[in-house]
């Protein structure tokens, strides 16, 4: 497994209670600007909507999240209308989306990690709680007496 994208926000901005991966629909320009780190999970985030076909089945949709063009000089002919911050279909169990919308209600969708197994393209969903500020505070006081104490053992 090789980590394309890592979304280091989540960890500090939300608590993380659960993970689910999932597949994500994507074009061909998209992949390749994926496997060369061409993107960002800043301000994405995970929605659960009702489907457009018939019966209206849920879908999972990633939102906001900025995938470069891979060749943005050569995608101006192929596809002038390219939205880096379009909408995309995640891949997942009628399970998975009961269980997520079910969560959803009051808790958050986060993509926390992009990457590659056995030549498919996943994506690492949180379901999260958002953290307060003396949370983060916290978390932040927690990282440096931990790197004090790293130190301090390398000294030795």
């Amino acid at each position: 497994m090789k980590t394309l994208i890592h979304n280091r926000k989540a960890g500090f901005n939300y608590e993380i209670l659960d993970r689910i991966e999932a597949g994500i629909e994507l074009l061909g320009p998209e992949v390749k600007a994926l496997r060369l780190g061409q993107a960002s999970l800043d301000g994405a985030y995970g929605v659960i909507r009702k489907g457009a076909t018939p019966g209206g089945r849920q879908e999972a949709w990633l939102v906001g999240a900025f995938i470069s063009p891979y060749q943005p000089e050569n995608l101006s002919g192929k596809d002038p209308d390219y939205n880096p911050r379009r909408d995309r279909k995640l891949l997942l169990t009628r399970a998975e989306i009961a269980k997520l919308a079910g969560l959803s209600t009051n808790l958050t969708i986060v993509p926390i990690l992009v990457y590659n197994k056995a030549r498919k393209i996943k994506l690492e969903l949180g379901i999260a709680r958002g953290k307060k500020s003396f949370d983060k505070r916290a978390t932040i006081k927690k990282r440096e007496t931990e790197r004090e104490i790293r130190r301090e053992h390398s000294d030795r």
